[in-house]
């Protein structure tokens, strides 16, 4: 048997390299997996490519790598952290803005190895056209703006193309997984992950549960191993504080 468990998060994470593209499971702090973002701000990694559902609401998780700086470009649905806008419009991280469902089957569909699909989100929208700001630059003025989408009439209503997602890394929380990979998902932490972790190169699974291969019944496993790379347990240890924002922003 591929025992897929690691003890260690800051040895199982070093190969994630800075610049690296990382999709992240959970939806605001349901979810999330803090013990490997913490892993990931420990080893100094920078220049990331975050993929997320939303950035949450203090500076703890995703929260964490913006306020130390570490994040080049979020592609997200709701980025409702306000010291987010103020790195934005500074021109310090760019913006990728995606309606919520058009995010999840992006990565469903990296996942899946769907290449692309059509959908009607956004269509007739800036998100879509051409005209949404990327990025800034340190003067305030619009740097880059998103790629502007095919667009497609389906049954008489248009649709735009949308790519689907595959990121050099993923990571994502369960409540239990085994040896082998196996995850199960509680309640609404059952979100973006299973996606998020479809999309990855390689994916790592936080458990707050570890069990034997062969505890998960087959009809109580959400995402199968396949998808999984390496499992670690969720630290126990007193949640961290909140971290500082950098100075100006």
């Amino acid at each position: 048997m591929i025992d897929k468990f690691r003890a260690d998060p800051m040895s199982a994470l070093a190969p994630i390299p800075s610049g690296a593209c990382v999709a992240v499971g959970g939806f605001g702090s349901s979810g999330r997996p803090d013990t490997l973002l913490d892993a990931l701000c420990d080893l100094d990694r920078r220049g990331l490519h975050v993929i997320v559902n939303n950035v949450g609401s203090d500076f703890t998780g995703i929260g964490r790598l913006l306020a130390e700086g570490r994040i080049r470009r979020l592609t997200a649905s709701f980025p409702v952290l306000p010291d987010f806008y103020d790195e934005y419009f500074a021109g310090r991280v760019e913006l990728e803005l995606i309606p919520q469902g058009t995010l999840a089957e992006r990565l469903r569909a990296g996942g899946a190895g769907i290449p692309a699909f059509y959908t009607p989100s956004g269509a007739g929208t800036m998100l879509t056209d051409g005209t949404f700001p990327l990025g800034y630059d340190p003067d305030g003025q619009v740097a880059e703006r998103m790629q502007a989408r095919e667009h497609r009439s389906f049954s008489g209503r248009e649709h735009v193309l949308e790519y689907g997602i595959v990121a050099d890394f993923a990571l994502v929380k369960a409540h239990k997984g085994d040896r082998k990979g196996n995850l199960r998902f509680r309640l609404s932490a059952r979100n973006f992950n299973p996606l998020a972790a479809m999309s990855g190169r390689y994916t790592f699974a936080e458990v707050e549960h570890l069990v034997a291969a062969g505890d998960l019944a087959p009809d109580d496993i959400h995402l199968p191993g396949v998808f999984v790379d390496e499992v670690l347990l969720r630290s126990e240890l007193s949640p961290r504080q909140p971290a500082i924002p950098r100075s100006g922003s």
